[in-house]
Parts: structure tokens; sequence; C-alpha cells
């Protein structure tokens, strides 16, 4: 079994920066992507940033903003969010596609406010 544990959320201010981090523990076999999506209130889920061994995308709302990358000795992935609005308020949840199952974190708040 495969979990993923993420921290990192929190409150900041608008054009503040916040970094999210997942790892991944248990019988890992093989990573195939790992990423991040977000809800928001009243709204659907949305991937925000996914990273494979052949590159990464992000949603559009977020390109030049945050930067996803990897520790594949460490199984874990973080996002970097950076010049945050009060429209990326959220919760993040962390996914992995590991040994060709899903699974996601259990989600960290990020809250974008004065």
């Amino acid at each position: 079994q495969v979990q993923l544990v993420e921290s990192g959320g929190g409150l900041v201010q608008p054009g503040g920066s916040l970094r999210l981090s997942c790892a991944a523990s248990g019988s890992i076999f093989r990573a195939n992507t790992m990423g991040w999506y977000r809800r928001a209130p009243g709204k659907e889920r949305e991937l925000v940033a996914a990273i494979t061994t052949r590159g990464s995308t992000y949603a559009d709302s977020v390109k030049g903003r945050f930067t996803i990358s990897s520790d594949n000795a460490k199984n874990t992935v973080y996002l970097e969010m950076n010049s945050l609005k009060p429209e990326d308020t959220a919760v993040y949840y962390c996914y992995a596609n590991i040994n060709w199952s899903d699974y996601w974190g259990q989600g960290t708040q990020v809250t974008v406010s004065s």
C-alpha cells in the first residue's frame, strides 16, 4: 500500500509564497506521475500541475507563478507557489500514479487573504 503525506499549506497574504510538499511511502516500484490538484469552494477539482519523467504541465491560471519539482530518491513532489492570489485559495491535494494505481493525499488548505 502507498500513502501520500502532504505538508506546507497555510494562510498567506496576496503576493506571498508557499511551498507544498508531498511524500510517498510504502511499496513503491514505479512512480509514473505525481502532481497537485485543488478544489476551491463551490468549484470542481482542477489539475494545478503534474510532473512525469517526460516533463511537467501546468494549469493556465498558474503558469509563470507555480513550479512543480520532484526528488525521485525521496519519492517527494513539491509545489512552489509564488505571487499568490485570492483565487488560489483552495484545498490542495497531492496525486500520484504509483505502481499503475492512483493515490490521493488528505488535502492541505491554502488560503490567500489580507
